[in-house]
């Protein structure tokens, strides 16, 4: 292995195995130094593909449970083995770490598994040993990890973050999360179906952390009617580990209630990974709140230290970070390159499934834009009435004057894949009208954002 490279990564999450993989492919001689003994970070280790796993998993059982006998299937005896979805999602896990991996070793990319931290601007050491490299750049991926309630810190059995939530041994005839933003739903989904009593407590009045309001109230309604409780408007105030349970003090309109519950997941958001790194030695201060402050070029205040991902503001994404990653390589090569943050989806995997890209209703009309708004129930849509899967809607938003798709939300099945469209359609700066105009498959799910594109100038054909 060598001594000195053009570029160092700190982190081998989706910012920083993807960032190397591309200053790679520049031509650039790069090590990506990672603590975990798998690369693929947060989101392929313990966040992004273990919980859609479970939620394929348990999405399976609780579709031929609810649905089967009235498509047909007529099924005795359908148990859940949580042993064996998880042994099917640590078997996925596997695969793809291996094959991050492989990638980076095709690439010439080589990898130092240890925790690195900067000793000056242009070396790295690697803790517990002796290994300093020497760098011309550094890349800062170093993620995030899950926040914790100062007065109920995680304990690994009682009080939990998602991360324990993707390897219990047991399904909790109980369960208490605290936050309803995409992790704390997606948890409740998985649970609930395995057939725990599911309480998400949120303080804010609405879930889904910045969902189009319309959409966020489809989307608990739906969740109510699966069999999950919701305490909104509701801050958690004290917390009690007691004999194989946790009790919980919350307080909403200035009444407190108890709740108890055999396990509490804490989805509160996440916390970014800066401290020991060395960045005091390079004089780069994070903010109060953890994050590295960068420019358009995502250069910290020190000209060969960048940083991606987790670590600076914005959305705690995988694919923001990886983005973010392909941009910052090019920058580092010479060339030029940005993110159009506007064209990054926000993706919650329940059932039906929220996705969204652009300006929410809300949004719009609060920086001033006069809108059109269009929707389509995909209970009018022939292919989601082949399937059984009717609830929800396409709405698009467009800029009145221009007729410019400004946003698309969708609460409805597969609504992660559909997205795409609304996602090209943004970025390219493409009308209303260009959507309504282009021929959709027949039958497809799509056909409801082209029904909800002509809606909006009041051209639907199927209501």
């Amino acid at each position: 292995m060598k001594s000195n490279y053009d570029v160092a990564v700190i982190g081998g999450g989706p910012g920083g195995y993807v960032a190397a993989i591309r200053c790679a492919r520049l031509g650039l001689s790069t090590v990506c130094i990672e603590q975990r003994e798998t690369l693929g970070g947060t989101c392929l280790n313990v966040g992004c593909i273990p919980t859609k796993t479970l939620l394929s998993s348990t999405g399976y059982y609780d579709k031929i449970s609810r649905d089967g006998k009235a498509m047909g299937i007529e099924a005795s005896g359908l148990t859940a083995n949580l042993k064996t979805m998880m042994s099917h999602k640590d078997k996925v896990v596997a695969g793809l770490t291996e094959g991050v991996a492989g990638i980076l070793k095709r690439h010439n990319v080589d990898v130092i598994t240890g925790k690195g931290y900067i000793a000056s601007q242009f070396a790295i050491k690697i803790a517990d040993s002796d290994q300093q490299i020497d760098i011309d750049n550094i890349i800062v991926a170093t993620g995030s990890e899950p926040a914790e309630l100062p007065f109920l810190p995680f304990d690994g059995k009682y009080v939990i973050s998602s991360t324990e939530a993707l390897s219990l041994q047991e399904i909790p005839k109980s369960l208490i999360i605290v936050g309803a933003g995409a992790v704390g739903l997606e948890m409740a989904s998985i649970y609930n179906r395995l057939g725990s009593e599911v309480t998400v407590v949120e303080v804010l009045d609405t879930i889904g952390s910045g969902c189009d309001s319309a959409i966020a109230k489809m989307l608990q309604q739906s969740l109510v009617q699966q069999g999950i409780s919701f305490s909104m408007a509701t801050e958690v105030t004290r917390g009690k580990v007691g004999e194989g349970h946790v009790s919980l003090i919350t307080t909403k309109d200035k009444q407190s209630t108890l709740l108890s519950g055999d396990v509490v997941i804490v989805a509160v958001g996440r916390t970014p990974n800066t401290k020991n790194l060395g960045l005091e030695n390079i004089g780069i201060q994070p903010t109060d709140r953890g994050f590295l402050t960068v420019d358009e070029n995502f250069r910290t205040s020190t000209s060969n230290i960048y940083a991606i991902g987790d670590v600076i503001e914005g959305p705690m994404l995988a694919h923001k970070a990886s983005e973010e990653g392909v941009a910052t390589a090019e920058i580092i090569a010479g060339g030029k390159a940005s993110v159009n943050y506007l064209a990054i989806p926000n993706i919650i995997y329940t059932t039906p499934e929220v996705a969204s890209i652009g300006l929410n209703e809300e949004e719009a009309i609060k920086a001033g834009l006069e809108i059109t708004i269009g929707t389509f129930p995909f209970k009018a849509n022939a292919r989601a009435r082949c399937s059984g899967e009717t609830e929800g809607i396409v709405k698009v938003i467009g800029e009145k004057n221009s007729d410019r798709l400004i946003g698309m939300h969708i609460f409805g099945p597969h609504a992660s894949e559909l997205i795409g469209e609304g996602i090209m359609a943004i970025k390219r700066k493409a009308t209303i009208k260009d959507i309504g105009d282009a021929v959709h498959g027949h039958p497809t799910l799509s056909e409801a954002i082209k029904e909800a594109a002509l809606a909006a100038h009041e051209k639907a054909i199927h209501m």
